[in-house]
């Protein structure tokens, strides 16, 4: 009887070795695959922030084209107006 139960507190104690043993190999692989992936997600938020700023300016040259289009109709439609007050 002595023997079994000296047996098993031996067990128990090679068990809780091993566990504490191997515990840090898979935290150290753990870490290590979310810095891979937070390297990655950085990666992608850059990709996302150049393509936003690339519609924005796009944006922003097609507003500023219209806008000139629009000043320069305005202009010669007051340019006639003006010239036809200074003809009489």
């Amino acid at each position: 009887m002595c023997y079994n139960s000296r047996m098993k507190l031996q067990l128990a104690q090679l068990g809780i070795a091993i566990v504490l043993a191997t515990t840090p190999l898979t935290f150290a692989q753990t870490a290590g695959q979310d810095m891979k992936q937070a390297g990655q997600d950085m990666k992608q938020a850059g990709k996302d922030t150049g393509a936003a700023a690339k519609r924005t300016g796009k944006a922003t040259q097609k507003t500023a084209k219209k806008a000139g289009r629009k000043v320069k109709k305005e202009t010669n439609k007051a340019a006639k107006k003006v010239e036809e007050k200074t003809k009489d």
